[in-house]
């Protein structure tokens, strides 16, 4: 039987759902992967102050913290939440078309804010169909997401290779193309329909906090939050430093790419360490792993020495994820678990803002140094992570894999 016109049936999954959405997947990542460690040096070629590129970095993360959301509930309440995916792609390619005219700051800083309000969105929404697809017929999200990963990894080492033959030239139509493929990707996503719950972006609007309001998952939440925002000087002036420092494009790539790859790893083994190491065992190491990472960073490595510690990155962020979404769905309530998700995305994108944006700061006043900041920003996120756990209820004190009821 067919849906009435106009209607998406439900009933079962539409064809080829799972390669449809890792496609999708895809595309935003291999924006990310030019974006993330190559904007910054491209930004530093039209000779920029480092406050300035801080500046242009975190005005946009602070401004999708809250734009984001909105875009999450136009998602949620439109036909079809595939349909403001083709928006935000188009939107975010217009933007990118525009910066390859613009070399001064203040219309860098309006354009690259713009489009991180237009594409914020485009992320978080091909999550909420792929986990859409997770509840209603039982797909695998992690087969789903890695190919994202993947092709974040192809599109950095990619971008390290044209690096060191055009040098920052290439970052803007690199991302540019990009840009294209998630229009493209946009028009394959599966239609499923209007959602049966909020995606978590738009919660942050729609939904009271709720159970996240307990002191311990408060706690826990901006401690992780900081411990994120700790990297904030890396994302920001790492690939300027290494350049600097001599590396070339390839291995700048190869040193973000195997970052990745670590996270990867710990998440595909994530299930089988969970029997072993409670979920606190695995954000209080990764806390503590962050503050030795930025401890060690200042000193000079080496290739081989840097890249050992890239390795350390499925702790300093893989760990501390999987502690923190499954100590939510331990004390939240699953009525209230969208809302929860939605203030750690709030938290998360504000101290990456804060950091980022001081980050231009230390960065012209320290250099690399500045770095030993970022371990007291991870530090004061492991306080709160152990306050955290000291204030939780001591039925689930001992480990992270009881249950609570709800």
């Amino acid at each position: 039987m067919h849906a009435p016109h106009g209607l998406v049936a439900t009933a079962g999954p539409p064809r080829h759902f799972v390669l449809r959405i890792a496609i999708v997947f895809c595309a935003p990542m291999l924006v990310n992967g030019i974006a993330l460690p190559f904007f910054p040096v491209w930004l530093s070629t039209l000779s920029m102050t480092d406050w300035e590129i801080g500046l242009v970095l975190a005005v946009p993360m602070v401004i999708r913290v809250f734009t984001a959301p909105i875009a999450g509930v136009i998602a949620d309440r439109i036909g079809d939440r595939a349909s403001v995916l083709v928006w935000s792609g188009t939107m975010s390619l217009a933007t990118a078309v525009a910066l390859l005219f613009t070399e001064s700051f203040w219309p860098v800083l309006v354009l690259y804010t713009l489009q991180g309000i237009v594409y914020a969105p485009y992320l978080p929404i091909t999550d909420a169909i792929a986990l859409s697809g997770v509840r209603r017929w039982n797909f695998d999200y992690s087969r789903m997401r890695f190919w994202g990963s993947l092709a974040f990894i192809v599109s950095t080492m990619i971008g390290g290779w044209l690096s060191g033959i055009f040098g920052g030239a290439m970052v803007l139509p690199a991302m540019t193309v990009g840009f294209v493929t998630t229009v493209f990707t946009a028009f394959i996503a599966p239609r499923i329909g209007k959602p049966r719950r909020p995606s978590p972006i738009s919660a942050l609007v729609v939904a009271p906090t709720g159970s996240s309001g307990q002191m311990d998952v408060q706690l826990m939440m901006i401690g992780a939050a900081l411990v994120n925002g700790s990297h904030g000087m890396f994302y920001a002036f790492i690939a300027i430093l290494w350049g600097a420092a001599g590396y070339s494009g390839t291995e700048i790539g190869l040193l973000f790419s195997v970052g990745v790859a670590a996270e990867i790893v710990f998440f595909i083994l994530s299930a089988r360490l969970n029997r072993t190491f409670s979920l606190w065992t695995m954000i209080v190491f990764g806390s503590a792993v962050a503050i030795f990472r930025w401890v060690a960073f200042p000193h000079d490595l080496g290739f081989a020495g840097y890249f050992a510690l890239q390795c350390l990155h499925a702790f300093t962020f893989a760990s501390i994820h999987v502690g923190v979404q499954g100590r939510i769905i331990e004390r939240v309530a699953e009525e209230k678990e969208a809302s929860t998700q939605g203030l750690y995305f709030f938290y998360n994108g504000i101290f990456m803002a804060l950091t980022t944006f001081l980050s231009g700061y230390l960065f012209a006043w320290y250099g690399i140094d500045g770095f030993y900041a970022m371990s007291v920003v991870a530090a004061l996120g492991l306080a709160l992570v152990l306050l955290a756990r000291s204030r939780q209820p001591q039925r689930l004190a001992s480990g992270g894999n009881t249950r609570e009821s709800s």
